[in-house]
């Protein structure tokens, strides 16, 4: 039962059912995790089979610091494969150092198209443990739906040192 508010938030579509599901699942989890307490969720969608949670400035890091089991116990109650923890209201290099945490960003640039529109440049460190070109779009897609941005994901080799 949601109170009239939380109701009105719905209805006007500001929030959806998938954010109500994991707001109430951390409700739920938060005297095992207790820096949820003070953390703030401000949204939560699906983009290119990820579950992305926007969070509060500063809360990526209450998410993540459980060592991996507060993102392992959302996946399996909400039965999906990947999370996504973003934050808000941080600086495009931020956003997108948070989207390819795993990954070692050599440069990020900004291509200017002839149409007049732009694509985000990011050039990762390739040695082994590269996304695959289905996770690479699946980023991308979380990228335009949370801040219109167009990605060109390119990966680098690095030279052997003879």
């Amino acid at each position: 039962m949601l109170c009239s508010k939380c109701q009105e938030k719905i209805r006007k579509g500001l929030v959806n059912n998938l954010y109500i599901k994991t707001a109430q699942l951390l409700l739920k989890v938060e005297d095992q995790f207790p820096l949820l307490q003070r953390a703030k969720l401000v949204n939560v969608f699906e983009a290119g089979g990820y579950l992305v949670l926007i969070v509060g400035q500063g809360d990526r890091a209450k998410f993540l610091s459980y060592g991996g089991k507060l993102s392992k116990l959302i996946k399996e109650e909400l039965n999906k494969q990947h999370i996504l923890i973003l934050e808000e209201g941080v600086n495009d290099r931020k956003f997108i150092e948070d989207l390819f945490s795993n990954q070692q960003i050599l440069t990020i640039n900004i291509i200017w198209l002839p149409d007049g529109s732009t694509e985000t440049r990011v050039v990762l460190r390739g040695k082994g443990k590269e996304l695959s070109k289905k996770r690479i779009k699946a980023l991308s897609d979380a990228a335009k739906k949370i801040r219109n941005m167009n990605l060109r994901v390119e990966y680098v080799r690095p030279r052997p040192n003879f």
